[in-house]
């Protein structure tokens, strides 16, 4: 009996020993890491803008009080400068780091210059204003995260004013309103600094080309006095607010 005792401690011994060693400490595995959280830049966006722009335009007369200037002459060019104010909306798809968009924008402005007419000297003015425009545009960008830097071109719009002033009177003699399409390039770069909430700076470059302006004088019955071929181009800087109606920023493992 004795030496079955001592049998059974033996073997008891034998399988703790075994068990223990079953419990030993399993290798380390490192659990997987998290890759920085990515922003997704995908969805409709609206948002406002302000900034200043100018714009050149050189006045050629082709015709005086119904009688044809040919060859045109020469009136003079001037800078029209002001400030713009307005609004945007738009729609983004993000393919990896890679962007595509399209975009609708409308502006007040109040860009005014004048200048000399050389054709017909002191104290006569010829003044000229933009007051509002629309671009309609495509967007290619490349993001890293939260910073987007874009490209844009289409379409644009222009509303503008043309008045002849007498200097010293600063009274107008004749006018004429005209609106004008043209093209559009653009660069911008734009910060999300909330999920929804994004902030830009953007460029453009307007290309409004030549066309012919007939003024009519202010007074009745308002007779044509004169047509001028009118060139424009327009630049303009702009500080821009977007809210992105989107999905959060997406964290992958």
């Amino acid at each position: 009996m004795k030496n079955i005792l001592i049998a059974l401690s033996a073997l008891a011994a034998i399988t703790g020993s075994a068990s223990a060693a079953d419990l030993a400490a399993r290798p380390y595995e490192k659990a997987p890491s998290m890759i920085a959280a990515s922003y997704d830049w995908s969805g409709f966006y609206m948002g406002i803008n302000g900034g200043g722009g100018w714009s050149n335009k050189c006045w050629d007369l082709t015709e005086n009080a119904g009688i044809p200037v040919n060859p045109a002459f020469r009136e003079g060019c001037h800078d029209a400068t002001g400030g713009t104010v307005g609004g945007q909306i738009g729609y983004r798809v993000q393919s990896a780091a890679w962007l595509f968009g399209l975009e609708a924008q409308g502006n007040w402005a109040n860009f005014r210059g004048s200048n000399t007419s050389l054709f017909f000297g002191a104290p006569v003015d010829n003044r000229s204003k933009v007051q509002a425009f629309g671009l309609f545009t495509g967007q290619v960008g490349y993001s890293w995260n939260t910073f987007l830097l874009y490209v844009k071109g289409g379409g644009a719009v222009i509303g503008d004013r043309y008045d002849g002033i007498n200097s010293i009177t600063n009274l107008r003699f004749d006018t004429a309103s005209d609106v004008r399409w043209g093209g559009v390039v653009g660069v911008g770069g734009e910060y999300a600094f909330t999920p929804n909430w994004s902030f830009a700076l953007e460029y453009d470059h307007l290309f409004m080309g030549t066309r012919d302006i007939s003024l009519y004088s202010i007074v009745p019955p308002s007779p044509l006095t004169r047509i001028d071929r009118i060139r424009q181009d327009v630049d303009m800087v702009t500080a821009r607010i977007n809210y992105r109606f989107g999905g959060p920023i997406i964290a992958k493992y």
